[in-house]
């Protein structure tokens, strides 16, 4: 094991340490932009960690994340340096904003070791936000459909394609694994802060509005311009 193995495996019983110390529904902190952990390369989880610790790592990442809420987190945004992620979105219900963001429900799972490729040239582009960049959203380009791969928490292996809002839960987590913030990813001057204004901008099924108010592009792709699909 090396010495960077050892001190994320360090990092991650530290963090089970103080939460056994909270109490059985303890959540971790989150880390905020501008900690070192969010911008270097996680660590491949190499089984340093026992089964029983692994699972209550998990555990601890999937409350943190529920009660943030959100519906990704990395184990970098708990200060922890190794590949691990957890994701689970309810969905968007029924409605426009449901059907132009394709919004399906993503049931809980864990990430482990993972990496994604786009399937095509299709983007869509929507507000996206970060529970470690707290206070801000910005619209961000991403691959609309992707094909996921790397390991669960059993070690089977994990080879299938998303598409639409489960396909930018899986991106913007594994981009944490790589050291990458949404941030990097945005269109800059759609930068809203989370206040009445980013309330009005994020609920615009489309950002067409923002665009035009704000004066940035929205980019065009096989679908249409942020994901309005052509008929």
């Amino acid at each position: 094991m090396s010495e960077s193995d050892r001190i994320a495996r360090d990092l991650a019983r530290r963090t089970l340490d103080a939460a056994r110390a909270a109490g059985p529904d303890a959540v971790a902190p989150i880390v905020q932009a501008g900690h070192p952990v969010l911008r270097a390369v996680a660590r491949p989880y190499d089984g340093g960690l026992g089964a029983d610790e692994l699972t209550e790592l998990l555990a601890l990442m999937r409350r943190t994340m529920r009660a943030a809420p959100g519906v990704g987190l990395a184990a970098p945004q708990i200060g922890i340096p190794l590949a691990l992620a957890v994701v689970e979105d309810p969905g968007a219900g029924d409605g426009e904003v449901a059907d132009v963001r394709e919004r399906a429900p993503l049931a809980y799972r864990v990430l482990v070791d993972p990496s994604y490729e786009p399937v095509d040239d299709d983007q869509v582009a929507f507000y996206e936000g970060c529970l470690s960049v707290v206070g801000y959203q910005a619209v961000v380009a991403r691959a609309r459909t992707v094909r996921l791969t790397g390991l669960d928490e059993t070690g089977a292996r994990v080879d299938e394609v998303l598409r639409g809002w489960p396909a930018r839960i899986v991106q913007h987590e594994t981009d944490h694994l790589r050291g990458t913030l949404y941030v990097d990813r945005a269109i800059t001057r759609s930068l809203s802060a989370t206040d009445a204004w980013g309330a009005h901008w994020g609920a615009e099924p489309v950002p067409h509005e923002a665009a035009r108010a704000l004066g940035f592009e929205l980019p065009r792709t096989a679908r249409g311009s942020a994901g309005e699909e052509r008929r």
